[in-house]
């Protein structure tokens, strides 16, 4: 075995194997919508039961930021401890945390204990980390001209969590009366043991069989990070998804203050989530087309058409064009920036390399979590959309400076 085909030779019999490929892609995609679904539940609730059980109402959002830092914290062990033991035992113990964080937090609203809550929220942000390498297992699963299909195909799940999501916790919120919530997490239980039963269906990378030998091939995460084209691919996801969160999140706050009901705010959330997976169906055959840097470039455009609807006024319309530009801005941004990605690193370095890349992109999911609220309560909706400029610009510059750089590498 050479040293260039170490990590994953299952996937190596895809590229001969069509029909294999598009049964992993699929289980991949329906996987990623059940856990996008459990996601979905998480982002209805958590600060809902933080409220309900929180000592000091200034602490209900605490558990949903703990569980972006422990997504963080988890991504880049996940993602080398996948490198050692394969794709499917990894997903399969993501899944598993999964079911624990839900337990935990069902037990949390059954026993009345907001600590308890706060250690379902870390689980389930270190369950996330795990199931969030799907779209990576299905480029790995792909032909190569086939890649960004793949990513993009796996993101179309989110669809499906979109409808359901929202449905499934009005569903559950009273299923346990007079426990608020507690059947939320206990659907978001039920949703991850399923999942375990549909990942064992795919063809999933194996664990290296030699890591001596699969080191020799392997640059320092240093170098593969100082290339251009990972430096890009790393921004356009970083900012693609640090936008998409800055703005979301206040979203339903602003509307509030300008005297929506919660059903109008429900009613536009809802549509941004379907803006931003409905695309992945043709996003993949769209980067084959024009390339991942005009897609991202397309992204960076919407992105700046929601900003310029947001400030335009605080009609509904407003609201509603601002968040769908918003959500195709973020596909747009966020699949063509990890398309990219899979250009700059061999498969001996996939796992350093994909880690590194979602540590950065959860890192700064993390802080725009955090200044979202700082600056709608702070200083207001404009001052929201206007922080978005800047990541925005960086992206701009970015993009331009690769699109020279590779100029220049053209005799």
């Amino acid at each position: 075995m050479t040293a260039h085909s170490g990590v994953a030779e299952e996937s190596k019999d895809n590229l001969v194997d069509p029909k294999r490929a598009r049964r992993t892609v699929f289980v991949l995609a329906f996987s990623q919508a059940l856990s996008m679904t459990g996601a979905s539940i998480v982002m209805l609730v958590t600060a809902l039961a933080g409220a309900y059980l929180a000592p000091d109402v200034r602490l209900a959002t605490l558990p949903l930021a703990i569980q972006f830092v422990a997504t963080m914290c988890a991504t880049f062990p996940a993602a080398l401890w996948m490198k050692r033991v394969g794709r499917r035992v990894g997903f399969t113990f993501g899944q598993i945390v999964g079911i624990c964080g839900g337990l935990t937090g069902y037990y949390a609203l059954i026993d009345g204990s907001f600590g308890l809550l706060i250690v379902a929220a870390a689980l389930l942000g270190t369950h996330n980390a795990f199931w969030g390498f799907y779209r990576f297992a299905a480029a790995e699963a792909a032909p190569p001209d086939k890649k960004a299909k793949a990513i993009s195909l796996v993101m179309a799940g989110g669809i499906l969590s979109a409808v359901l999501g929202p449905e499934i916790a009005k569903a559950t919120r009273d299923l346990f009366s007079p426990f608020l919530f507690a059947g939320c997490y206990a659907a978001i239980a039920v949703l991850s043991a399923f999942t375990v039963c549909f990942i064992q269906t795919a063809a999933l990378s194996k664990p290296t069989v030699n890591p001596s030998v699969a080191s020799n091939d392997e640059r320092p995460l240093a170098e593969i990070m100082r290339q251009p084209t990972f430096i890009v691919a790393a921004i356009s996801a970083m900012v693609g998804y640090g936008v998409m969160i800055l703005v979301m999140s206040a979203t339903p706050l602003s509307m509030v203050d300008c005297g929506f009901e919660f059903d109008d705010a429900a009613f536009v959330i809802q549509w941004h989530a379907l803006a931003m997976f409905g695309p992945s169906f043709f996003t993949g055959s769209l980067i084959k087309k024009f390339g991942a840097l005009r897609i991202i470039l397309f992204g960076i455009g919407l992105n700046v058409a929601s900003m310029a609807s947001n400030l335009a006024g605080i009609e509904l319309i407003n609201f509603w064009f601002g968040l769908v530009a918003l959500g195709l801005g973020w596909n747009f941004m966020f699949i063509g920036g990890t398309a990219l990605l899979t250009e700059t690193y061999r498969e001996s370095e996939q796992a350093k390399a994909q880690g590194a890349n979602d540590f950065l992109v959860f890192a700064t999911i993390s802080v725009a979590t955090f200044s979202s609220g700082a600056l709608q309560n702070g200083f207001g909706w404009a001052a929201v959309n206007g922080a978005a400029t800047v990541p925005l610009t960086a992206a701009l510059i970015a993009i331009t400076w690769l699109t020279l750089q590779q100029r220049r590498a053209i005799p």
